[in-house]
């Protein structure tokens, strides 16, 4: 049975946290033994983006301690994954670690880097790509759901199928394609308050074609869209529920 250890971002611990809870339980419905290391904090793409690049590494630094698990060195035995239900800090892990540990600084440090980044997956490319799990036994949701692809799950971790293909196991639950799925949101983490006016409009064009597919749900990999997308929905009292896909592959069961 696969080893798993889960990574719940900062905003799911503090925001989200039933969709952490559902991960668990999504992954061990599947088969797979789940471990949690308590100390985990944040994977430093707050600190990146901003520029503060020595404050990310020191952050990176104790992610990559947090997730170098017991037997997860190489043949000491089976993989020891890292999956998190957050395409933007998959991302950043593995598309992003290797600037703050580049090898002619550091090699043992480089070394240590890959080791960990090998191994990080989102949820669903998990579930897919390196399970081949297509569908969840006993997931059940009634209704329609229209599907936005995160910019993270596209072009940082180039998530293509494989949501889809978990949601349309889904008893109950029909897809309903939207124009421009794969359009950015708005969101972008500090983009949405150094340029809120530009963020809340593309927020509304999302919603818009969420919207016109009349689907019942907005589901996505990634809670930070859904975040953005759902406080523009809620202050327009708009009839559409955002959720993420750990929450519906861990419903009717």
């Amino acid at each position: 049975m696969p080893h798993v250890d889960i990574f719940v971002p900062c905003f799911v611990d503090q925001l989200y946290p039933r969709t952490a809870l559902n991960m668990v339980k999504v992954l061990e419905r599947v088969g797979c033994i789940v471990h949690y290391n308590p100390a985990q904090t944040c994977c430093g793409q707050p600190a990146y983006n901003a520029g503060h690049h020595a404050a990310a590494r020191s952050v990176a630094d104790k992610f990559l301690t947090d997730f170098a698990a017991p037997g997860a060195t190489p043949g000491s035995g089976p993989p020891r994954y890292v999956v998190s239900p957050s395409a933007s800090c998959t991302g950043m892990v593995r598309n992003h670690y290797g600037l703050l540990f580049p090898p002619e600084a550091d090699a043992a440090a480089a070394q240590r880097c890959r080791h960990v980044q090998q191994r990080t997956y989102e949820l669903t490319e998990f579930l897919v790509d390196v399970l081949g799990i297509t569908t969840i036994p006993g997931a059940a949701l009634p209704g329609s759901y229209t599907y936005h692809d995160s910019c993270s799950a596209l072009r940082e971790c180039h998530i293509g199928p494989a949501p889809r293909l978990l949601l349309d196991g889904v008893a109950g639950l029909t897809r309903r394609e939207m124009a421009e799925t794969s359009t950015c949101c708005g969101f972008g983490g500090t983009f949405a308050v150094k340029f809120e006016a530009i963020s809340v409009a593309m927020a509304q064009q999302k919603v818009e074609h969420a919207l016109e597919t009349g689907a019942d749900y907005l589901i996505s990999t990634d809670v930070s869209c859904l975040m953005h997308l759902e406080a523009y929905i809620k202050k327009e009292k708009l009839p559409l529920r955002c959720l993420h896909i750990a929450d519906v592959l861990a419903s009717g069961w």
